[in-house]
Order: structure tokens, then C-alpha cells, then sequence
């Protein structure tokens, strides 16, 4: 193991995202060369940076090319409580380590994992008029009414995307409100899918719809916010609608392979799910047609492993992609060298100080993300920038249903 190999430090950073934070791990090593990844603590996960501080110890001092033997040394000494705010710190770690990895070879991240089969990687823009109706201080134009729907499916087909994924809303009095009772928000841990949110939801569908045109691909993302009973409602109520995709969450495989066999529109989930081991009962119950595979929170090393099972299992897979640039080309890296890609998930509406945090912003032409071809991940936090933004003391999830 030679001095610039040698794992030196590990820090962990964060910054304000409107509402929520970002976060990163900083690799350094003895001779100074700096490896970063993005993590996430906002997606229902407090905690992950208090576990890679925890966890660090057993890094440093550490040889950087070896990321698979420090994993599975990490992964030992958690084992009794593998997966959760565990799992993700491991993959935090993980990807940090690539990029340092890549960085001392003088290559992208996609050389290591086993070059890359395109250069430029479709994507749809996520989040379409969700984020301009939830979070109107930080997205504009804000969205308050189904004009403003119709308004944002145009600007999609403008801005030549191909794709555009939205969520649920219940309109009252005219005027939208995210329903997403999975994440306590309204608080109904029922999770009943009546009448009015079916009504509302097909309203929501038909406005952006009719904004995009026949020719933009639309994805609805229904997360856990119903249960088998809710979610078949929902699928029968939009059967004659064009998707391509509905995006389903759910703990149970079999309830989840009970849907897609029922469904007029291809499935897609598992964005939640942690490690091979999670995978592999939906792959064999063939739960659904797309798998998506949450790489900061795996480890984009780890995140190729499920995609070759789920090729075994004859489906694709798709990044689940909606935190900070940092992660948006983690995944570009990861769609870049994967067979079995099916699209990607990237977040167009973007705060105003993004371009100040990241010292390489992602790269659209059309409706593709163009992969870079500088070593590491292509981008690192700009450490002034994240100084000027201090973080929170609270956002994301956890914030959800507040009164403010």
C-alpha cells in the first residue's frame, strides 16, 4: 500500500437545501487526494451522518483501492443491525471511496465499473409540478391551481424533455395539496384511497396531460400511500390513461406481484430497499417490471450487484435520483455502465443556489443527461459555496404535516 493510497480522514459536511440539507462524506488521503460522495438524511433517515462518524475509525488508515474489503469489514462489525441508517452509512462510505479510487487512477467512475455502454442516458424530469405545489418558496413558478399544471406539462415538451414524472394531489376550492397520508401527511396511518382522491388525482393527470401533449411519457409515483386495496382502486381508475410507468411502494412482495399481475400499467418500485437481500424476494415473486435502486443509499458498487440479479430476473433498472448535483452524476455513473437500464430519474426544478454548491453541474441536452468523462464522479461539493448556506436544524420527512 503505497502513502497516496492510504485512507488519512473522514469528514462529513452538510449544507441548506430549502427544505431539507444536503450531506456529504470527505475522503482524504495521505497525499492530499480528496474523494467525495452525497448521502441523505431527509428521505425518513435521521442519523446517517452520527453512523459515519461512528464508523470512520474503521476506515482511516485504511487502503482506498480496497472499498469491497473495507464494505464487508464495515458490514461485519454492524452486522447484528445490518440495513437501515447502517446500511446507508456503508453506502455513503462506499461511494466516497470510488470517487477517491477513481480520482488516483486518473479515470471516471464508470471505468471502474466496467466502462461505460452509453454516453448520454435518458432521463424524466421527476418531481413535475410536485415540487412547485409542496414547496412554492423554493420551486417557482409556484403552482396553485390546475392551470399551473397544465402550464408546467408544457414547459416539459418546450424544454424538449421526454419524460415527466408527478405525484398525488387533492384540489380544495381550487387550490392543490400533496395527499401523501404514507408519509403522515395527512395523518391517516389508515391509508384509504376514497372517492375524492381519485377524482382529484384523474383531474391532476388529464391537466399535465393536456399541458405536454400525446408525445411526453408520464409517470405517476403513488409511494406508500396506499395499501393492495387503494393502489388497485388508483390502477383501475387511470387504466385507460397512457403511463409508463406507475411506481408503487410497498413491504410486501407479494402484495406488490398481486398488483402488477392486475395492472393495465407497467410497475415500478423497491427505491427503498437496502442490499441484495432485500431485492431478491420482489425479483423472484416478479413484483414488478422496473426495479429502482436508491445507489447513494446502496453504494453504487453494492447498486451494480442488484442490477445484475434483477438481469437474471429479466428486469430493468432505474436510479432513484432526487437529492443534490453531487448524486445526480453518482447516478449518471451508474447508468452510464449498466446493461439493463430502463431510464433516469433527475430533478429539473432545482433551488437557486444549486449551481453554487457543486463545481460541475449536470450536463442536458434534450432529454439526456450527457455522461462526463472527468475522473472521480465528474463533480465535488464546493466547500465555500456549502459554507455560505449553512444547515438546518430540521427538514425533509421529518417536517412533513408541521404546522410551520
Amino acid at each position: 500500500m503505497s502513502k497516496a493510497t492510504t485512507i488519512k480522514a473522514v469528514e462529513t459536511l452538510a449544507c441548506d437545501a430549502g427544505w431539507r440539507n444536503y450531506h456529504f462524506v470527505k475522503v482524504t488521503t495521505e497525499d492530499g487526494l480528496v474523494g467525495w460522495s452525497e448521502f441523505d438524511e431527509g428521505f425518513g433517515a435521521p442519523g446517517v451522518t452520527a453512523a459515519i462518524e461512528r464508523l470512520s475509525a474503521r476506515v482511516v488508515g485504511k487502503n482506498t483501492f480496497q472499498h469491497e474489503r473495507i464494505y464487508a469489514e464495515l458490514f461485519a462489525a454492524t452486522r447484528p443491525a445490518a440495513g437501515g441508517v447502517v446500511a446507508l452509512a456503508l453506502g455513503a462510505i462506499e461511494n466516497a471511496l470510488l470517487d477517491a479510487k477513481a480520482k488516483a487512477l486518473g479515470v471516471p467512475c464508470y471505468e471502474l465499473l466496467g466502462g461505460k455502454i452509453r454516453d448520454r442516458v435518458r432521463v424524466y424530469w421527476s418531481h413535475c409540478a410536485t415540487w412547485r405545489i409542496n414547496h412554492p418558496d423554493w420551486y417557482k413558478p409556484a403552482i396553485t391551481d390546475l392551470d399551473g399544471v397544465k402550464a408546467i406539462g408544457r414547459e416539459v415538451r418546450e424544454k424538449k424533455f421526454s419524460a415527466m414524472k408527478t405525484n398525488i394531489f387533492v384540489y380544495t376550492d381550487g387550490k392543490p395539496t400533496g395527499w401523501r397520508p404514507g408519509f403522515g401527511s395527512p395523518f391517516e396511518p389508515e391509508i384509504n384511497v376514497d372517492r375524492n382522491v381519485l377524482r382529484n388525482l384523474c383531474m391532476h393527470l388529464e391537466a399535465i396531460r393536456d399541458g405536454a401533449g400525446p408525445d411526453v411519457d408520464l409517470l405517476l409515483d403513488l409511494n406508500f400511500n396506499a395499501k393492495t386495496e387503494g393502489y388497485l382502486k388508483i390502477l383501475r381508475a387511470i387504466a385507460d390513461m397512457d403511463m409508463f410507468w406507475v411506481e408503487i411502494d410497498t413491504f410486501n412482495p407479494q402484495a406488490l406481484g398481486y398488483i402488477r399481475r392486475r395492472s393495465p400499467h407497467p410497475i415500478s418500485s423497491c427505491e427503498t430497499l437496502l442490499g441484495l437481500r432485500e431485492f431478491l424476494p420482489y425479483f423472484t415473486e416478479q413484483a414488478m417490471d422496473v426495479a429502482i435502486i436508491d445507489t447513494p443509499w446502496n453504494g453504487v458498487w453494492q447498486s451494480m450487484k442488484i442490477a445484475n440479479a434483477a438481469e437474471h430476473f429479466e428486469v430493468n433498472v432505474a436510479p432513484h435520483n432526487f437529492y443534490g448535483h453531487l448524486c445526480t452524476m453518482m447516478n449518471a455513473h451508474f447508468c452510464a455502465a449498466v446493461p439493463n437500464l430502463r431510464i433516469m430519474e433527475t430533478d429539473i426544478d432545482r433551488l437557486a443556489w444549486d449551481h453554487e454548491l457543486f463545481t460541475h453541474v449536470p450536463d442536458y441536452v434534450d432529454d439526456h443527461l450527457v455522461i462526463p468523462d472527468r475522473p472521480g464522479w465528474g463533480t465535488e461539493p464546493n466547500e465555500e459555496g456549502l459554507r455560505a448556506h449553512p444547515p438546518k436544524n430540521k427538514g425533509g420527512l421529518l417536517n412533513y404535516g408541521l404546522k410551520k
